[in-house]
């Protein structure tokens, strides 16, 4: 038992260092845990209550790109017939 003692009196400082390193270890590991616990209640929430939400939100998107790409088709329909408008008189020669 006194070889023990003598031990543990020689190494007091690296016990107490791998001891503090045991507690800090465990605290991280517990606050991890904390974390991906509260994490998944959030995902689980958000799943339950957020499904309807982000349902119309996606309807809705979905309604102004439709929006968007009717104005796109009637700009593009608009520029076509400007540009023929304007060009139509390019290939005729100018009366003398």
């Amino acid at each position: 038992m006194e070889p023990i003692k003598s031990w543990f009196g020689q190494n007091q400082a690296m016990i107490l260092f791998l001891g503090a390193q045991a507690i800090a270890l465990g605290t991280a590991a517990a606050a991890i845990l904390a974390y991906s616990v509260r994490l998944e209640t959030r995902v689980s929430i958000m799943e339950t209550r957020g499904a309807e939400y982000t349902v119309a939100r996606m309807e809705e998107m979905k309604m102004r790109i439709t929006i968007i790409e009717q104005r796109q088709q009637r700009n593009e329909a608009q520029i076509d017939r400007i540009v023929a408008l304007l060009t139509r008189d390019i290939g005729k020669t100018p009366p003398p």
